[in-house]
């Protein structure tokens, strides 16, 4: 009897802690989150952080047990970064092309004006800088323009001998040289890509397989959720795969909105990616999110949401759309913009730090309450999500609302610190562990 009365105590004390680690889980975040009902508004929320931007030696707050220095300064909105093997960080400076069928009508006005407060309508500067070595404060000792008139270029990959580059219309590769501190040879184009005068998603992320043989390309679709008419969706809101010794690509995965930041999983060796989702549904719906990507999945942009959840507005319906979309792994709250992504496979970091996803969000415009603004890590066990988010990189909202910054592309040099891009405040942030 008493084994049986300690079993079932046993038993609830597990329920207790699986309802108990369940609800540590924020709204929106996790492998399974509570969604409300869709709250479609005639006119959508519209609260965007206005640009404030770092002064001095201001700097944003790590996680305790951490330091942060600027690793770089005064650039023009880093987009994105890239280690190379021998150390050099690459710094994608970049911003939207002309995009002169995007953004009409009233609603487009308004999303401009939004865009432009928010810090992102900038002219692009179409470059990727060097950024070598670190001096006794942990800032560059080498900077330089490594390729320059490019297209809002974005995604970066070295394969060989070979560096592909994800401009807004096409993967271009160029020749490299392991030391070299700039390319001046003409790129080769391999891959065009959608873009065109409307290009509503204009970021191109890129990488490559483990084994080099293939390249994995994002495209964002060309709407909020197909309001453009679909026939301007082709090949977006997807994953591109483009084998390297035959030139031959096709769609990886689709519907999903807009994927920005992938990476391989340590241990399987899966490609991940975060995406960021439809607005206008309400401050809760719907959340962007961190997913393992199937080859030939459909992920329900856009006629259902995390999973099959219809969204009513695309015409005509899909039901059988839906019925195929797939539910993604992990929610990373709604409206947070996340959209770097790297995996921590150093040994730089404590070991609580280690095997997890750092998660780049850029920050809400489409909701009351602020979302993102930040560095988040998803803990990883067994290639899998395994707890609740860790904020690691805060204090890009001022206390009266101002963006001093806002964090888009990461990265893991080759010490092991984590290089976050910043690309309203100008700034590559270096985060270390604390010296003891």
């Amino acid at each position: 009897m008493r084994t049986v009365i300690f079993a079932t105590l046993g038993a609830l004390a597990c329920v207790g802690v699986s309802i108990a680690l369940a609800q540590t889980y924020p709204m929106g975040w996790g492998p399974n989150p509570v969604l409300p009902d869709p709250d479609k508004k005639l006119i959508p929320t519209t609260k965007v952080a206005p640009v404030e931007r770092w002064q001095g030696d201001d700097k944003p707050l790590p996680a305790s047990g951490f330091n942060v220095t600027a690793y770089a300064r005064d650039l023009d909105h880093p987009r994105w970064v890239y280690v190379l093997p021998n150390g050099d960080v690459l710094v994608a400076e970049s911003a939207a092309p002309p995009k002169p069928e995007d953004g009409k009508g009233i609603k487009g006005a308004i999303m401009k004006h939004m865009m432009k407060k928010a810090g992102s309508v900038t002219p692009s500067a179409n470059r990727i800088t060097l950024l070598r070595d670190l001096d006794e404060r942990g800032v560059a000792k080498t900077r330089g323009t490594f390729l320059k008139d490019l297209n809002s270029p974005i995604g970066m990959v070295l394969v060989d001998k070979d560096l592909y580059v994800a401009n807004t219309d096409a993967v271009v590769r160029f020749p490299y040289t392991e030391g070299a501190t700039s390319i001046s040879a003409a790129g080769i184009k391999v891959l065009d890509l959608p873009a065109g005068p409307l290009n509503h998603h204009w970021t191109k992320n890129i990488t490559a397989s483990p084994d080099g043989r293939f390249l994995y390309v994002t495209v964002g679709s060309n709407s909020n959720v197909g309001e453009n008419g679909m026939d301007k969706e082709e090949g977006r809101a997807a994953i591109w795969e483009y084998e390297r010794a035959t030139g031959k690509s096709r769609l990886f995965a689709t519907g999903l909105r807009n994927p920005n930041g992938m990476a391989w999983e340590p241990k399987t060796k899966v490609l991940w990616t975060v995406v960021n989702e439809r607005d206008e549904l309400g401050d809760d719906l719907v959340p962007d999110y961190l997913t393992s990507v199937k080859d030939g999945a459909f992920y329900g942009w856009p006629y259902s949401y995390f999973g099959q959840h219809v969204d009513a507005r695309p015409k005509p319906p899909r039901p059988e759309m839906v019925q195929k979309a797939v539910m993604p792994d992990y929610g990373l709250g709604s409206h947070t913009a996340s959209l770097g992504l790297a995996f921590y496979e150093a040994k730089l970091f404590p070991a609580s730090w280690q095997g997890g996803a750092f998660i780049g969000q850029h920050g809400s415009w489409n909701r009351k309450e602020f979302s993102g603004y930040k560095v988040v890590f998803v803990p990883f066990a067994d290639g899998r999500p395994s707890g609740p988010p860790i904020d690691f990189l805060a204090g890009f909202l001022s206390r009266d609302g101002k963006a001093r910054g806002r964090p888009v592309g990461v990265a893991v040099d080759k010490v092991g610190a984590l290089l976050v891009a910043d690309d309203v405040g100008n700034v590559v942030w270096r985060v270390s562990p604390a010296a003891r």
